[in-house]
């Protein structure tokens, strides 16, 4: 049997790299097409790299030829227009195109916990979010109306040792390490899922080329379900600190700061906790999945391993202090 083809469209993103990566040690034939640009995220050498703006359609076709694929995975459309083109491009020529959404397209805030892959889509809080879920809109018409071959998966927070899961990165953890106070929107009890990159790849591969997955949506995260305190103070054991959390509610932090409210508003500040079973049924992920604990220690290890790496947000650190003047006790 000839293995499976999969054409990543992007691959060296924080999800899309650990995808690679799994799907190759499942022994699938991997083309990632990127712009070439150097990444810390490496691809596996047995992956076939293809250079091109994925922005253009002629580009993509040019480095592309006439192959065909078993599946092409679009990490990067973010719009209906970029949608539409892919769409038409790869039309005839894979089984699959799945499109990369995100779980921020649920009702926000939900009506209901756990939240399926029925719960509505409704985000009026956050503009990333409507355009992801006007591409699940036209996507959703073309598998109706001609039967084109579309998955949908939808990621929620997903992380690997590169990214501190607060607005600002690394600057979060050098405020800790400084002994200064940091901000927790709402009162830091609000439910939070965080996926390692890893356990995303574990349970994303066996959907690929899979024929059951077509006019379907699937989300992926982790079971693991922590609070917003939890998160800050087991990122802050990882750096060797005890965090000094001030809380504030989020529509102030919205108002001193628009682009972290929009994502507190739009995403952050809801308790999120999710039934994974659907995606399950399609290959459970093997062994265990990765506790943040492990996580934010591979998060500071990684930091600290190369100064250049601990990037400080001097106007943002400003932001937060002005908060935390206001709202400390």
């Amino acid at each position: 049997m000839a293995a499976l083809s999969v054409l990543f469209l992007g691959g060296t993103g924080i999800i899309s790299s650990a995808c690679s990566w799994a799907a190759v040690e499942q022994g699938i034939e991997v083309s990632v097409l990127t712009r070439g640009h150097a990444s810390y995220r490496p691809l596996p050498p047995e992956v076939d790299a293809l250079a091109a703006d994925v922005n253009d359609p002629g580009s993509i076709r040019e480095a592309i030829g006439e192959r065909c694929f078993d599946a092409v995975v679009d990490w990067l459309a973010f719009t209906p227009r970029e949608v539409q083109d892919r769409t038409d491009l790869f039309r005839g020529r894979t089984g699959q195109y799945v499109f990369i959404s995100s779980a921020s397209v649920y009702q926000t805030p939900p009506a209901r916990s756990p939240i399926t892959e029925s719960t509505p889509l409704r985000n009026p809080f956050w503009e990333y979010s409507r355009n992801k879920i006007a591409c699940e809109d036209l996507l959703v018409s073309l598998y109706r109306d001609e039967g084109y071959p579309v998955t949908v998966v939808r990621p929620s927070h997903t992380y690997d040792r590169t990214s501190v899961p607060f607005h600002g990165g690394w600057t979060v953890v050098d405020r800790m390490r400084r002994g200064e106070k940091i901000v927790v929107h709402g009162d830091g009890t609000s439910l939070w899922t965080l996926t390692h990159h890893r356990d995303f790849a574990s349970d994303f591969v066996p959907l690929l080329g899979h024929p059951r997955t077509l006019g379907e949506a699937f989300h992926i995260t982790s079971d693991d379900v922590l609070t917003w305190d939890q998160i800050a103070q087991t990122l802050a054991a990882a750096a060797g600190v005890v965090p000094d959390i001030v809380h504030v509610p989020s529509d102030a932090i919205a108002a001193a700061d628009a682009r972290w409210g929009a994502g507190l508003l739009g995403d952050k500040a809801h308790s999120m906790i999710f039934d994974n079973s659907k995606v399950r049924r399609f290959g459970r992920r093997a062994g265990g999945a990765t506790p943040f604990e492990q996580g934010a220690r591979e998060i500071v290890a990684w930091h600290d391993e190369d100064p250049a790496r601990r990037t400080v947000d001097a106007r943002l650190n400003g932001v937060m202090d002005a908060l935390v003047q206001r709202f400390q006790p």
